[in-house]
């Protein structure tokens, strides 16, 4: 790994982040088509295991992995060449422990999990993606280990090798187990075996790549034991894991008070619950995909972070995260409004095969749209607490916001004048008082205070104009293409507004002079894009 050039934060998370594109690409192309193969009852079955498995995944590899990579580019940064080295060695035997019992546990538990979430026909779909949750434990620290380096790259690879397996084995096997007549829940079972496949290949090709990467030089320090290092894995490591896993329990809890309101409280059955709950996953999905783009940056941020704070510099601590708040609100921003100002053409766009469940789930993501920037937001802070060394706050937040939404959504779910709306609406109020908790504390810990209005105020602004004029060329575009095919007319009124409001908000990103030179010089070809826009 020494003899690889370093790459800057803005640099690994442009590698990240074009990664994350490409998986995205990737993943439209295997969830559109999916949503369409799959009625709103399957989805439903194929979201359930999801998010069992996330609850397990979380567990397993949420804290650890980044106490790897903070603690492994700490020792980098100091030149602890031989502890780095024996603090992944260690780590590799926890997570294949934690991997054997996370799928297990998945393996032969899964018509229990099933029926605690008041879902029986998603065990197939369970019992197909046990087996990731080895592969992913393993990744996750060797992910952790490369990425601790400032080597983005085995990660972004991986990730894209992952999706391609999605897609080209997923896909397919659902639609031909459905075409032999095989029931929704088997058809969800063999879409999510692709990700199964997908996630055994990525640790061979990590395996493989460290195998064939490996720093045979010698160095001189004297590394800690085994059980000093596992146990500053274990300190950074379980109160962020604690935190991460508290949302995706949460959210386990939350599905399960959903069908149950829905089931008992307005006496629906298991299947109509699924579907209901089905039109609600089709609008998260637009907005985990925003949400997604995210990682990248935190994942950058944390090493380039810690090894600044290690040389005690914490004037490039606080460029670094800085930089990372103006990238989010620069990305994150104009996407959630985006979602919100076209919501239903979005929706009708991405289902054509369900128009009813694409009109039905049009205004649950006109709410998570806003929603979305609040997720964003509390991805990075998480983050950015974490690498301050306040790794048990983002525990206290998030407890706090999925309370939140998991009594609003039994209070409003169990409305028949709200049910399945109250859903979307608990969510954004979730993930709202997570941020604002979270945006304190940071203000609070950082030693160079945030400047949250300067940071936030020109994209808020910018993003509000774009999706005004989004709204409008779309709405246009649709009246005027009135007569034609409703589909036809549909996407090519959202594809127009789409590209207005893309066109717009970069015209104010220069106008309004939203970046600066500083954010753009790492990635490829920086200097000639600040000549181009004349960024200061």
């Amino acid at each position: 790994m020494s003899n690889q050039k370093k790459q800057s934060f803005l640099g690994g998370a442009a590698i990240l982040a074009a990664a994350v594109a490409v998986v995205k690409l990737i993943g439209f192309f295997y969830k559109i088509p999916l949503n369409n193969i799959l009625d709103e009852a399957g989805k439903t079955y194929f979201q359930t295991a999801y998010e069992i498995y996330n609850v397990l995944l979380t567990v397993s590899t949420a804290g650890l992995p980044l106490a790897i990579s903070k603690l492994t580019s700490e020792a980098h940064a100091q030149g602890r060449e031989n502890e780095k080295r024996k603090l992944f060695r260690t780590a590799i035997w926890l997570f294949f422990v934690l991997g054997v019992v996370g799928s297990a546990l998945m393996f032969f538990g899964a018509g229990q999990l099933a029926a605690f979430q008041n879902n029986s026909m998603a065990y197939w779909p369970i019992k197909a993606l046990a087996p990731a949750v080895f592969c992913v434990c393993l990744l996750a620290c060797m992910r952790g280990y490369t990425q601790g380096q400032g080597n983005m790259t085995p990660t972004a690879v991986s990730q894209v090798l992952e999706a391609l397996c999605k897609l080209g084995i997923g896909l397919p096997l659902a639609w031909y187990l459905l075409s032999l007549g095989r029931g929704m829940d088997i058809g969800a079972a063999g879409a999510i075996l692709g990700v199964t496949v997908g996630t055994a290949l990525s640790m061979c090709f990590l395996i493989i790549y460290l195998g064939t990467h490996r720093d045979r030089s010698r160095a001189l320090d004297v590394p800690e034991s085994s059980g000093t290092l596992m146990k500053k894995v274990l300190a950074i490591g379980i109160p962020i894991t604690l935190s991460n896993s508290a949302m995706s329990i949460i959210t386990i809890i939350d599905t399960k008070v959903i069908l149950g309101r829905l089931q008992n409280g307005l006496g629906l059955t298991e299947v109509a619950a699924s579907a209901l709950k089905g039109q609600y996953s089709y609008a998260m999905d637009m907005v985990n995909m925003v949400a997604s783009f995210v990682y990248p940056v935190t994942m950058s941020l944390i090493p380039f972070a810690a090894a600044a704070l290690a040389r005690k510099d914490t004037r490039e601590a606080g460029r670094t995260i800085s930089a990372a708040f103006r990238v989010i609100a620069i990305l994150a921003l104009p996407a959630g409004v985006g979602l919100s100002a076209l919501s239903t053409p979005i929706m009708r766009l991405i289902l054509p095969a369900h128009p009813d469940s694409a009109e039905a789930a049009g205004p649950h993501l006109q709410v998570l749209g806003i929603a979305c920037i609040f997720i964003c937001l509390m991805i990075l802070t998480n983050a950015i607490l974490q690498t301050y060394g306040k790794e048990k706050l983002p525990i206290f937040t998030v407890i706090i916001g999925g309370i939140t939404k998991v009594v609003m959504n039994y209070v409003l779910v169990g409305n028949p004048d709200i049910n399945i709306h109250g859903a979307p609406i608990s969510t954004l109020c979730c993930y709202a008082v997570i941020v604002l908790l979270n945006l304190f504390f940071v203000w609070k810990y950082s030693p160079e205070k945030p400047h949250y209005f300067q940071l936030f105020a020109k994209p808020v602004l910018a993003s509000v104009l774009m999706g005004i004029a989004a709204w409008a060329v779309c709405g246009f575009a649709d009246r005027a293409l009135a007569g034609h095919s409703a589909y036809l007319a549909n996407a090519a009124a959202t594809l127009c507004g789409i590209l207005v409001g893309v066109v717009v908000y970069a015209i104010l990103v220069v106008a309004l002079r939203i970046l600066r030179a500083e954010d753009v010089r790492s990635i490829p070809h920086g200097e000639k894009l600040i000549k181009l826009l004349h960024l200061k």
